[in-house]
């Protein structure tokens, strides 16, 4: 039985029984003690998270014309703090099987916001970027151990709704961030709307502290580097987690490329917009809300993998009207788009939860740095494919990834039919 029904925690090179008072009956269900508290500390986690990390997106324009730079080199303001995210979240992880979760994420939350007032004052564009990277290094304490401490402390039933609510959360970060500094950027620049984001993100970090039920199925395991290590090897040798790192890399590299450039194309002719209604555009991150905490309903009625050829689907078709010239079409394209990537982000991301025994956080670290190298690269090849052949370059890299998720999803699907029939 695995550790999920058994209540055991899940530890570094190890799985730890429990007390019979800390069985499966003792965890969190929708309805139940502390649950309600959980999902909003969660929530406004993500929240936190994703508007601290993605704070300069909506403003690429306007660092460009500050400091005489071009999409390219200023998108790097984007992909540094998710680059940074990327290389820290395995050993940030490693700190939440030794430390507690909560104790990694309430440091996490605490760096960056500091360093989120900080940002503001950055005197070029180098110390701009080397202030990201540090701010993504810092929020890496986030993602993995949130859906470590989600696993231990969730029942297994409610667990993939919970990682969704999680997922929500990031949603409203990342629309509410690039919403308000659109607003803000356009009434005074945007080192005052970053700095507003930062003092929002204090905000969402101290009540997080506050409402976030104490773990009580953690166990301590180690930081022995050669416990780490096989841990690591187990999970980059599981074929299905490799599908899964893969594809959320994939669904990033999309969303990460299309939010990166799409300011600039809604500022340039056709569309000319000013900045408060460009960030304003950032209000679709509504509909990721909705879909990624309906990912549960979607696998039960579909399936793992019926879901992601959904989500997949949905992405492409939201790429290909976004080509459109009319800007109602791009809108509504946006709209496809961001549904399905946060659909299939959050239905890939509680498979890892769940398909990983041991080894929980190191497994979800796993995921989470390949999650942000798709943002990274997609940030920065969606600004190269800009300059270079406009819109139609991004969404070329769009369609790309998304057939390289349907491609290993039929990969998957292939591989369990041949199981099946090897069985009978």
């Amino acid at each position: 039985m695995s550790p999920a029904s058994t209540g055991a925690s899940t530890t570094v090179g190890a799985v730890t029984s429990v007390s019979p008072s800390l069985s499966s009956g003792s965890r969190m269900a929708p309805g139940g003690p502390g649950y309600r508290r959980m999902s909003l500390a969660l929530f406004l986690a993500g929240v936190a998270t994703f508007a601290l990390l993605y704070s300069t997106q909506a403003l690429l324009p306007l660092i460009s014309g500050e400091f005489g730079v071009t999409a390219s080199d200023a998108s790097w303001t984007v992909a540094a703090a998710t680059g940074g995210l990327a290389v820290f979240v395995l050993p940030m992880s490693a700190l939440s099987e030794r430390f507690g979760r909560r104790t990694v994420m309430t440091a996490s939350l605490a760096v960056a916001v500091t360093v989120g007032l900080l940002v503001p004052l950055a005197p070029s564009l180098g110390a701009l970027v080397v202030l990201r990277a540090l701010q993504g290094a810092a929020l890496a304490g986030l993602p993995a151990s949130a859906t470590a401490y989600l696993a231990e402390e969730v029942t297994p039933k409610a667990l993939v709704t919970a990682i969704g609510l999680f997922v929500a959360g990031n949603s409203v970060g990342g629309m509410s961030g690039r919403v308000i500094t659109g607003w803000v950027a356009q009434e005074w620049g945007w080192r005052v709307a970053v700095g507003t984001i930062g003092v929002i993100a204090v905000a969402c970090a101290v009540a997080f502290r506050l409402l976030l039920p104490a773990p009580r199925h953690f166990r301590a395991g180690s930081l022995r580097p050669r416990v780490l290590a096989r841990t690591v090897r187990r999970h980059l040798s599981d074929p299905l987690l490799c599908r899964l790192y893969a594809i959320g890399a994939l669904f990033m590299t999309v969303f990460g490329g299309v939010y990166t450039v799409i300011g600039y194309r809604l500022t340039e002719a056709p569309f000319s917009l000013p900045q408060g209604i460009v960030g304003s555009i950032f209000l679709v991150y509504l509909v990721g809300t909705v879909s990624a905490s309906t990912a549960g309903r979607l696998v039960g009625r579909l399936g793992r993998r019926g879901a992601l050829y959904a989500a997949g689907g949905t992405t492409a078709t939201g790429l290909l009207l976004s080509l459109a010239g009319s800007l109602p079409l791009v809108l509504l394209g946006l709209v496809l788009i961001t549904a399905g990537f946060f659909a299939g982000h959050a239905v890939a991301s509680s498979a890892v939860s769940k398909t990983a025994t041991r080894g929980r956080a190191q497994a979800s670290a796993l995921y989470q740095s390949a999650y942000y190298v798709g943002s990274s690269a997609g940030s920065t090849v969606g600004a190269i494919a800009f300059h270079a052949g406009g819109w139609a370059g991004t969404v070329g890299v769009g369609l790309l990834a998304v057939a390289g998720v349907v491609t290993i999803t039929l990969f998957g699907t292939r591989a369990a039919r041949v199981r099946r029939l090897a069985a009978v």
